[in-house]
């Protein structure tokens, strides 16, 4: 009975993990990447080591060190050592979704001038160039209202600390 339970939930997390990674997929992360995020995620700890990513996600080692350099890389995850241990794990951030979109603002001021530029060059009268400048608006609009947003953000989280 015991056994049956715990196969149901792994079962549960697995179906969890593969539809997530399916929506970061969507999004434009690379699968073997979004599995392993998604993996990590559902973890009760927040952390696996290389060779329990690879065996729940039935995958080779390899995939698995190519996903979470990537993820590593995009800040996402961080590799970690439990006192004692022998092995590495992965582990989710504390905040990794308020840190991946704090810093959205630099990527959208780049976007913004880019955009600025591309208007520029293309005309500001003709239709393209008028596309290209309300997109730079809309990049302009998001990264003045990030800022407030993510504060706003740290007001419902009364467990966590401000940075």
């Amino acid at each position: 009975m015991l056994q049956e339970l715990v196969n149901r939930e792994n079962q549960r997390s697995a179906e969890f993990v593969e539809h997530f990674a399916l929506l970061l997929d969507e999004a434009g992360m690379p699968r073997m990447p979004a599995r392993a995020f998604a993996a990590i995620l559902a973890d009760d700890a927040g952390r696996l080591t290389a060779r329990e990513l690879a065996e729940r996600l039935s995958v080779s080692p390899a995939a698995v060190s190519g996903a979470v350099r990537y993820l590593t890389q995009a800040g996402m995850i961080s590799r970690g050592r439990e006192p004692g241990a022998r092995v590495d794990d992965y582990r989710i951030h504390d905040d990794v979704w308020y840190e991946t979109y704090a810093h959205r603002g630099e990527m959208l001021a780049r976007w913004e001038h880019a955009m600025d530029e591309g208007a520029a060059a293309l005309g500001r009268d003709t239709p393209a160039g008028r596309r290209l400048e309300e997109t730079r608006e809309f990049f302009a609009f998001l990264r003045e209202e990030l800022p407030a947003l993510m504060a706003r953000w740290r007001e419902r989280q009364p467990t966590r600390r401000a940075p």
